[in-house]
């Protein structure tokens, strides 16, 4: 158990429910960024996105989580703890960062609960503004994501039934991650069902081109289209492709990034 304890019994679902669903471990510390999210909303539609995580044995984590890695991002990883959406939006620099920045864009929250959580792969849900130290971004990240897998899937379970809870009939909880497969869907539908919802636009497109998709929307104020997971089509011939993105100027007109060209998310 990575981030918060089990419950027993429904009818703990209340005041404690709340602590312990965003209560971190010594080392998880939320930060003031949180906080702000955690204020009440208005009485718009509430809607609560969760994020499939970041693959963390790619190039570019290695690139933060060697001992021996000098970027600023890593040592703070290494020495007191970095946000766990910054992590993963390195090391999936299009998937993830989209998937972020739209979360944070459109999120629509009940009062006490932040808009957003990381599906981890052993460690429940947690929140991208949590800080963890390299230690804990590995035990978080050390099983398979797999249907199968009970130290995936127990945790997942756990912490989408105190959300569940929380949030309520009226709130509907987004999928951001893959639908092709049955390794989010599945158990999220089984706490969710036909509150569980995904962006219809994520058929047929690959990871980098729903990366890409999402930044747009951000950019453009507008949101994808929410359907039923339960019910919808997850297949679709593929679309056409998206028209590239204006760049930012770097210092170099040949700049290519390490990793460049290969996301590491899930």
């Amino acid at each position: 158990m990575i981030y918060m304890p089990a419950i027993n019994q429904a009818s703990e679902m209340s005041r404690n429910s709340i602590a312990r669903l965003f209560e971190p471990l010594p080392k998880f510390r939320l930060t003031d960024a949180v906080r702000e999210q955690m204020l009440p909303s208005d009485s718009a539609p509430k809607r609560i996105f969760l994020l499939s995580p970041a693959n963390i044995a790619g190039i570019r984590a290695g690139q933060i989580m060697s001992g021996h890695a000098r970027s600023d991002l890593a040592i703070r990883l290494r020495d007191g703890g970095a946000l766990l959406g910054e992590v993963f939006s390195f090391i999936s620099g299009l998937y993830f960062r989209g998937k972020l920045a739209y979360a944070r864009a459109f999120s629509e929250v009940p009062p006490a609960i932040p808009g957003a959580f990381v599906i981890t792969a052993c460690g429940g849900l947690v929140p991208p503004e949590a800080l963890v130290t390299l230690e804990q971004l590995r035990e978080i990240s050390a099983a398979a994501v797999d249907t199968a897998n009970a130290s995936y899937r127990r945790p997942l379970g756990r912490d989408s039934r105190i959300l569940s809870e929380l949030a309520g009939t009226g709130c509907q909880i987004v999928l951001l991650g893959s639908i092709a497969t049955p390794k989010y869907g599945a158990p999220l539908l089984e706490i969710f069902g036909k509150r569980l919802f995904f962006p219809a636009e994520f058929a047929g497109r690959g990871d980098m081109s729903r990366g890409g998709l999402m930044l747009r929307c951000v950019n453009a104020g507008v949101q994808l289209t929410y359907v039923p997971l339960a019910s919808a089509t997850r297949h679709g011939p593929k679309p056409p492709k998206l028209a590239a993105l204006a760049r930012r100027k770097l210092n170099s007109p040949n700049h290519r990034p390490p990793g460049a060209g290969v996301d590491h998310g899930f």
